[in-house]
Order: structure tokens, then sequence, then C-alpha cells
């Protein structure tokens, strides 16, 4: 496994320099007259060096005086900033991705690439022409984050060969060009708890989890010859057979079917399936057969297919014990499209990423611009959607979700539903496997939505990180229902776009296969859920939350109407340090609580050698940490000294009489607390 290097020796400095020519009487510099031959970006295996500029200056956030320099570096992998002043990051509390150093992002992160000429900015697109002396550039990340380098000092021409050496590489327009095919790393697959969905085992596991009837494992689709963006495995309703099922898929956009994702105790079933195809119309009226509920008008569609879904929607009925009708959900009129989604992304990460003069304005008009963005409403009507689904369910009626090609809202949908009705995907190995189940088995197309590939034709939308947003919303109503904390699910949405794995790397399980069997361009497949191979014990502990309390058969409702939901602040603002808590917010009560669990253990343990009759003095108990952390925590600076590695990694279920005590994180003894 790579692991980073030793410490740089430090050649600090300071630097307030504007990005104005007439703004440089300011600069204080101090480097050595070998400072470039020292730096050197770390490489993984497979990872080049494409391009570099030297004395570039790296802006701190929000300030256009106040940053360091060093030398920019772009390979086929990330773009790397390295300075002498690089600590590492055991000394200042961050969250440490052993594939990234400090001042690295993936390249695949990158969003947009501006131009920064005096106060102006201007974007660059992949393909444009670079003006040949480029003095700074302003970028923007998926994940909000912000970085503005000037070339003020660096040699003529390096600002232009870092720029389109970025602009190609950030950017590819083949799959194969992402890094994922050039990492030459040994993988040894320690991940074993989350179930995969490529084999039928893990589908029949499932079923029988859920104690589902009606329904089989159906093999039609294991060439990928009924549906390209199905899985190989498919359940279906049980009195089907494949010749009736490969008959009513070409009439279902994407060759999408009705296909099973999840059962209540009492038989009813989530179903997920495409539109009809919108090819042919007929302007008759068509007369619906009793097997579905529906709540909205019938488009023109000919009656052959029509009769075809009918005789599928009959089928699933059928698969319910009590032969109860389905309730049909028709998420493409009721939800936004995934433009929609995309714009609405837009206006939030453009209120999320701005510049220092952009901040102060906008902080005037900062609710409204928010609501002008759309998208708590987008969030609320997601999570309107599914609480209605899961009410359906828990009475014993069958739900169908259709929409469009059915690789979409319907991903988000169903997980939400089952994350409200299921305690087992409460629990973190449980809520990777449903993520494997509903978006990566089920098709949704990661390498699109995600922009992995620049292509005009092909709609980027962030509807993972609208899922991951909803799921944090049910989480702060019920802090104790789920097994991960906010920072696991602000972690996945960063390593989401990290190009080693493949679980958000392709657009379907026949593409990923297909690259998996490709001679000519090999590529290792490594699951992101091996969260060791990114990730220290220390950080990985944050990910697991102290309150947990597991119950399996406890359904969530959740308040989904927008007075009840907020802005994820941890998500979206961690980068605008002006916005940060100091010694306060969810991390801070987060470590108080991992105090307790340390003092119950050391209690424990201490109670433990006295039982087993060993001699001990009276029972003492440590002082809760005082060690204190901004609301921004792990992704910023801790305020005191590194966090001790054991206080994080303490898993103890936390007694839920300590939960309400106003005393949490005072330091008087664990003895003295109310029963």
């Amino acid at each position: 496994m790579f692991k980073p290097q030793e410490k740089r020796v430090s050649m600090s400095f300071r630097s307030y320099v504007g990005l104005n020519d007439n703004e440089t009487k300011d600069v204080d510099i101090g480097v050595e007259e070998n400072f470039n031959e020292q730096l050197n970006t770390r490489l993984l295996p497979g990872e080049a060096v494409v391009a570099e500029a030297q004395n570039v200056l790296m802006y701190a956030p929000l300030s256009e005086k106040q940053g360091k320099s060093g030398i920019l570096i772009v390979t086929n992998f990330k773009l790397s900033f390295v300075t002498t002043e690089e600590r590492h990051r055991e000394e200042h509390g961050l969250q440490e991705n052993l594939l990234l150093g400090e001042n690295d992002v993936c390249l695949s992160i990158v969003d947009e690439i501006h131009q920064m000429t005096g106060d102006k900015r201007r974007r660059l697109l992949p393909g444009s022409s670079v003006p040949p002396k480029v003095k700074g550039l302003y970028i923007v990340c998926k994940n909000m984050r912000v970085i503005q380098f000037s070339f003020k000092f660096s040699p003529v021409g390096h600002g232009k060969t870092l720029t389109n050496a970025l602009l190609h590489h950030a950017f590819p327009r083949k799959h194969h060009l992402l890094f994922a095919y050039d990492f030459r790393e040994p993988y040894y697959n320690c991940q074993r708890t989350v179930s995969m969905f490529h084999e039928t085992s893990d589908w029949s596991k499932e079923l029988s989890r859920t104690r589902a009837v009606g329904w089989k494992i159906s093999t039609v689709n294991q060439d990928f010859n009924l549906s390209t963006s199905l899985p190989r495995w498919l359940v279906v309703p049980a009195a089907l057979v494949d010749c009736q099922l490969m008959e009513a898929a070409r009439h279902f956009r994407s060759s999408r079917p009705p296909v099973w994702c999840w059962s209540s105790s009492q038989g009813a079933a989530l179903v997920r399936m495409a539109d009809l195809q919108p090819t042919i119309t007929d302007s008759r009226m068509l007369v619906i057969q009793p097997s579905v509920i529906r709540h909205s008008g019938l488009s023109n569609i000919v009656p052959e297919a029509r009769t075809q879904e009918n005789i599928m929607l009959e089928n699933v009925r059928k698969g319910h014990p009590q032969r109860t009708q389905p309730e049909l959900m028709e998420l493409t009129q009721d939800l936004p499209t995934p433009k929609d989604v995309y714009l609405s992304y837009c206006k939030l990460r453009d209120l999320c990423t701005p510049d220092v003069r952009q901040f102060w304005i906008q902080d005037n008009h900062f609710l409204s611009q928010v609501e002008n963005s759309k998208w708590l409403s987008t969030v609320s009507a997601c999570l309107m959607k599914a609480a209605k689904a899961a009410a359906f369910l828990q009475e014993n009626v069958t739900v169908v979700l259709q929409e469009a090609d059915g690789r979409d809202m319907s991903c988000l949908i169903s997980a939400l539903t089952q994350l409200l009705l299921d305690g087992h995907f409460r629990s973190l190995s449980g809520f990777q496997t449903l993520i494997q189940k509903e978006w990566v088995a089920m098709g949704h197309p990661f390498c699109s939505r995600l922009g992995h590939i620049s292509n005009t034709e092909i709609q980027q939308s962030p509807i993972l990180l609208l899922f991951l947003d909803c799921v944090w919303q049910i989480l702060r109503q019920f802090p104790s229902a789920f097994e991960f904390t906010e920072t696991y699910l602000t972690t996945l949405w960063d390593c989401a776009h990290m190009t080693l794995f493949d679980t958000f790397l392709f657009d379907c399980e026949r593409d990923r296969l297909n690259a998996s069997q490709d001679r000519s361009k090999p590529i290792t497949l490594r699951t992101m859920w091996d969260w060791g191979e990114q990730f220290v014990e220390k950080d990985i502990a944050l990910f697991r939350n102290p309150l947990y309390v597991p119950k399996k058969e406890t359904v969530i409702s959740v308040q989904s109407s927008l007075p009840n939901l907020a802005l994820w602040s941890q998500c979206y603002f961690r980068w605008i340090p002006l916005l940060e808590i100091k010694c306060g917010g969810a991390p801070q009560t987060d470590l108080g609580l991992r105090a307790l669990h340390a003092q119950i253990d050391n209690l424990r343990e201490q109670l433990a050698k006295v039982k087993s009759g060993e001699k001990s003095n009276r029972i003492t108990c440590p002082s809760i940490s005082k060690q204190r952390v901004t609301s921004f925590f792990p992704f910023s600076a801790s305020i005191d000294s590194a966090i001790s590695p054991a206080l994080l990694s303490s898993t103890l279920a936390l007694n839920s009489s300590f939960v309400s005590n106003e005393a949490l994180l005072d330091s008087q003894s664990l003895l003295n607390a109310p029963d």
C-alpha cells in the first residue's frame, strides 16, 4: 500500500501578494536557491507528471493577499500543490487520505477552471485557446472547494503549459484515459462485509433476509440480452416466464421492465420500472386493467405497449400474498429531471464558492439565494416521495416506482424508502450494501452523472449528492438511528470522484464487466468500500456514530417540510473558514460522546478486574477529554493538538441515559451521572 514520504524540512515564508502587477511591493518570499529541486509530489504506482509550474502562489480561502508559494504539478491523476510548509496531517488533525497530499485534488473532482485577469474571471473550456500569458487560475471543485493560484513569479510560459495540461487531463473524452487504467498498485480486496450483487448468491441472500415471497431470480439477462443497463441477475415475479419478460422489455425505455428491490415482512414489495417507449403514439382512449392504481394522466402510448405494461403489473400483483393491487408512483412527473437537479446544484455551488468580494455581497441576500437555488425544495420533494412510498408499504401495499429510464430518481427514492423502513440499511455495511444494490448493480450512470468523461451530449447531474443530502437530513432528525456519521457521508461524496475505484466509475454492470475483460486496456477493479486503501484507522473510526442504537424493526417517520430541513454545512461550507464555529458544532459534541465511550470502557475494565478478584483500589474515572475542534472537523484543523486515536476508535455502545444529560461534556465522574 502506498505510504506518505517523510516530513520535509520546513522553509516557511509569508506571502501577501495580489493578482495585480501594482501589488507586488509587499511580497516577502524567503526561499533557497535549490527551492524547486527540493519539492516533489508523491506519485502513486502508474502515476506520471504531465506538467509543472514553479514559484506558484496559492491563496488562502477568501483571501486576496495571504497565501503560500510552491510548485504546481499536473499528473495523470491529480492537481498537486507542493510547498515546504506542508505538515503531516496528524499534527493538525485533518482527515488524511493516503492517496492525496494536503493540497492535492483528484482531477475528476475539478468542475470549472477560470483564468484570472485582475478582478475578472473567464471560464476556460476543454479545447479552448489559452492566452500566451496566464496570470492566475481560479478552480472550482465538485465538492465546493475553491483553489486560486497566481503565476506572477513563475517563469514565462509555465502558466500556459500547466493550464493546457490541466484542461486536457481534467476533462478526458474517453473512459480508458481515467487513472484507474494506469494505477498499478496491487489490490488484495480486504472488504468482505458488503454484498456486491455481482452473483446470484447475493440476490438470494437478500430475498431470504427480507423473507420475500412471490419472486424469483431470473437468468434472462445473464449476457445482457434483455437490457444493457440492468444487472445480470434479475428478481422478477415468480409467475413470469423468460419469453414474457423478453417480449415486455422491448416496450420499456432502456428495456427495463418491473424488477424487485425489497419486500416487507407482510409481503408488500418495492418495485422499479422505466416508462414505456414514447416512439409510437396512439390517440385512442385506452382501457386500463384493474391491476394498478394511477393518479396521473395517461400518456399516448401504443396499445400493445400498454398491454405489456398491464401484463407486467398484473404479475407484480400476483406476487403479493393477498394479491393486493400495487400503487404506481410516477416519478417523472412529480420530481425534477437530472437537468433540473444539475441547474439547482449549479446555483448552490455558486453560492458556496464565492470569492472574497462576492461573499460579503451575497451575505445580505443569503437566504433568498438559497431559496432561489431550489436545492432544499428538491430535497424536500424527494423525502416526501420516499415517505409516501414507505407509508404504502407499511399498509402492505406493493409500490411500483416508474421513471424515464429508471436509473436516476428511482435509485434515490427506492434507496431512501428502504432506509426509512429497514434498519439493516442504517448500519455502515448495510448502507454500503444498499448503494451497491440500488445504485451500482441497478445501473445508475455514475460516469455520466458525475462528469468523469467530458461530453456535451451527456447530462451531468449530482443525483448521488442529492441522495446523500437526503440521508443527512434523516440522520440529523434521528441521530441514534444510524451507525454512520455525517463525516462518512461527506467523505463518500469526495471519494465518489476518486478515479481509482470502480464503484462510481461506470454507467452500468455491463460496462464494468467489459472493462475488466478487455486485455488491451487492463484495469483492476477496486471497491470503494475497502476504506483501508484510503484512510488510516483513526479516520475510519470517525465514520461510526457513537450514539448508534441498532433497532432493525423501527420505522422512521421523517419530517420532509422545508422548516424541518437545513443546509448541510459540513459538506457545502467547509472550505469557507469565515463560517467555521470554533470549539462548537456537531463535531465537538461527537468528540465529547467519544470521550464518554472511553470513560465507560475504562470503568468496565476496572469493574471486570474487581469481579475477577483482582486487587484494586477504588474505581476511578478519567476526566472527559478537553480537546477542542471546529465545526468542520475533520476537514479543517483541530484547535488543539492531534486527537487521540484511542479516543476516536472507541466502539462501545453509549448508554442512552447519558444522551439527555445536560452536563454531557462536563468533567464530573460518570459514577455521579443519573441512572
